[in-house]
Formats: structure tokens, sequence, C-alpha cells
């Protein structure tokens, strides 16, 4: 897979978990697709670091087989927490 084919699969991957965080995130966040898409891939790689801390696979595991249940529940934790700070930090500038 080339660049762009990793670049077009790390989006799909960060809009599919951030979606999921911010469906099972409490409350209304106030952010764009785009914000989630980027939250997403943060995520992603955030919860890559917790399987890695964990034992796991870690990133490693993300880019291998990003579909697995596993990689996917990894990432979707990782997509909260980082949403929480991102709404922690918002919510006390406005």
């Amino acid at each position: 897979m080339g660049l762009i084919g990793l670049i077009i699969s790390w989006l799909v991957i960060g809009a599919v978990v951030g979606l999921i965080a911010r469906a099972v995130m409490p409350g209304k966040q106030a952010m764009g697709l785009g914000m989630t898409i980027v939250l997403g891939v943060i995520g992603a790689i955030v919860g890559g670091l917790i399987g890695a801390l964990l034992g796991g696979d870690g990133v490693s595991g993300i880019m291998s087989n990003p579909w697995s249940l596993g990689t996917v529940l990894l990432a979707v934790v990782g997509a909260v927490v980082v949403m929480a700070v991102y709404g922690l930090v918002t919510r006390s500038r406005a």
C-alpha cells in the first residue's frame, strides 16, 4: 500500500472510530466531522499506546490489522479519552 492509500485508510479508520466514540460519549460534542476524524485518528494512536502498555501489539497492531475487534475497541477507548480532554479544554475557553 502506498502513502496515499495509507493516508486514506487512516482517515477512514479515524472517521469510523471518531463517530463511534461520539456516539458512546454522553452529552453533546460541539465539533464538526473534520475534528471528529482528527480526534478519531489521534484516539486510535492513543488506543494503540494504551494497548502497548497493557502488553498488546500497540500502534503496530493498528497498522497490521486495523479492523480487528480488539484494535477497534482500543481505538474507541483512546478516542473517548482524547475527546474528553478536548471537551475539557474547549469548555474552559468559552
